[in-house]
């Protein structure tokens, strides 16, 4: 398994994952209604958001965008076949380390409402609270916590 930084070359790879999900699934017409396309994704990564792709068995599998002028937890997608082997854990942390680091004391993601889907287990198994639920739109947070215990001199 190699995760390593989303390039332009990936776009279109994304799109093929994003679509290809067994929850909140959506198509690429539908993607772009939401103003989704390649070429969006192509001025969002040059302009602020930065993501990292999990290539495993000769292909990608999965990925992970984070907004650092937002401080949004934009996309994770993994498909389906490789759910619960880590990958998902390790995109989001590599997101989250890296707005934290451009200074968000809290960072932010929208996901469903329904709470019975694995996305929302996910994220709250991963420190991500209930903010509000807005125009059928679950927000979520998490704010960041230094390494207390490793910080402290005795």
């Amino acid at each position: 398994m190699t995760f390593r930084e989303i390039e332009q070359r990936d776009i279109p790879t994304l799109f093929h994952i994003r679509t290809s999900i067994d929850e909140n699934t959506l198509s690429l017409r539908q993607l772009a209604e939401m103003g989704i396309t390649q070429e969006s994704v192509h001025s969002r990564i040059v302009a602020s958001c930065k993501g990292w792709l999990c290539e495993t068995d000769d292909r990608a599998v999965g990925f992970a965008i984070g907004d650092k002028k937002t401080g949004e937890m934009w996309v994770i997608a993994v498909l389906p076949e490789y759910i619960n082997r880590g990958i998902g854990s390790k995109l989001i942390v590599l997101v989250e380390e890296w707005l934290f680091s451009n200074g968000w004391p809290a960072i932010w993601l929208t996901t469903d409402i329904d709470d019975s889907l694995r996305a929302y287990t996910f994220y709250r198994k991963h420190g991500w609270k209930d903010k509000e639920i807005r125009n059928g739109t679950r927000y979520m947070i998490k704010k960041h916590v230094p390494n207390a215990p490793a910080d402290k001199k005795e």
